[in-house]
């Protein structure tokens, strides 16, 4: 019977775009039982599988986990579809939507909508003019934020 070996690791970070991103790695391997024997050699291995997972998560999170480097392709167990970590909502290759940019985030959606009804403003409009979009969804996360910063500048001008 084989010896099987589940390594993993997730991170959440946030960012500065009124939002947060997250991924998740897991591998799941049957390797020889002689390992099992062996402690300094299964810890090698775990060590090592490690270093790989850590690896692809901190890629996934900057946006640089698209590519084949050269190196030993990443197992995928079934549990979740590379490069994708559905946060907010959004079904995210590699977190690229937008020309390699992520999608804006459902927080940054519901805010641009807060922000226009609150000061009476026809979204889809203001969207059109400045971004050349009909709805947030629409935006990546920097368009999106930059959406808000817009948009509550133009409200201050208009309140006051």
């Amino acid at each position: 019977m084989p010896l099987k070996l589940n390594v993993g690791a997730s991170r959440k970070v946030t960012d500065n775009n009124y939002g947060s991103r997250g991924a998740s790695v897991n591998l799941e391997l049957e390797l020889d039982t002689a390992l099992a024997s062996d402690p300094p050699k299964l810890q090698e291995k775990i060590r090592h599988l490690f270093g790989l997972v850590r690896v692809s998560l901190a890629e996934e999170l900057n946006g640089g986990g698209n590519g084949h480097s050269g190196g030993p392709m990443p197992v995928n167990n079934g549990q979740h579809a590379p490069g994708s970590n559905g946060l907010n909502g959004h079904n995210r290759q590699n977190g690229e939507r937008h020309g390699g940019v992520a999608p804006a985030t459902a927080n940054q959606c519901k805010a641009l909508h807060a922000i226009a009804r609150t000061n009476g403003v026809v979204l889809a409009d203001f969207l059109r003019e400045h971004f050349q979009k009909g709805r947030p969804d629409e935006l990546n996360i920097k368009q999106a934020s930059q959406a808000i910063d817009d948009l509550r500048a133009v409200c201050a001008g208009v309140a006051g």
